[in-house]
């Protein structure tokens, strides 16, 4: 799955400079996390780290968008290929 941000946020930025696959938008009120980008950091970290450090935890999994690791997986490799 994707994560999804709350209306609980508090649009304090935290979690925007965490994201390696820069999923994470300013949006108004609240930021927002593109689907299409957000591997739950699977590649890179252990744990999401937007969700480890948002101060109101408002960072949860977004059930309109489930996915398997697998899936996760290959949107990282996916991601990783745009780089080069």
């Amino acid at each position: 799955m994707a994560l999804i941000i709350m209306d609980e946020c508090i649009a304090c930025d935290a979690c925007r400079e965490e994201c390696p696959n820069t999923a994470i938008e300013e949006g108004d009120p609240i930021y927002i996390i593109d689907p299409d980008r957000c591997t739950e950091c699977v590649g890179h970290y252990e744990e999401p780290q937007c969700v480890e450090v948002c101060p109101v935890d408002c960072i949860i999994l977004d059930p309109d968008n489930e996915e398997t690791m697998e899936e996760l997986k290959f949107k990282y490799e996916q991601l990783m290929e745009e780089e080069i």
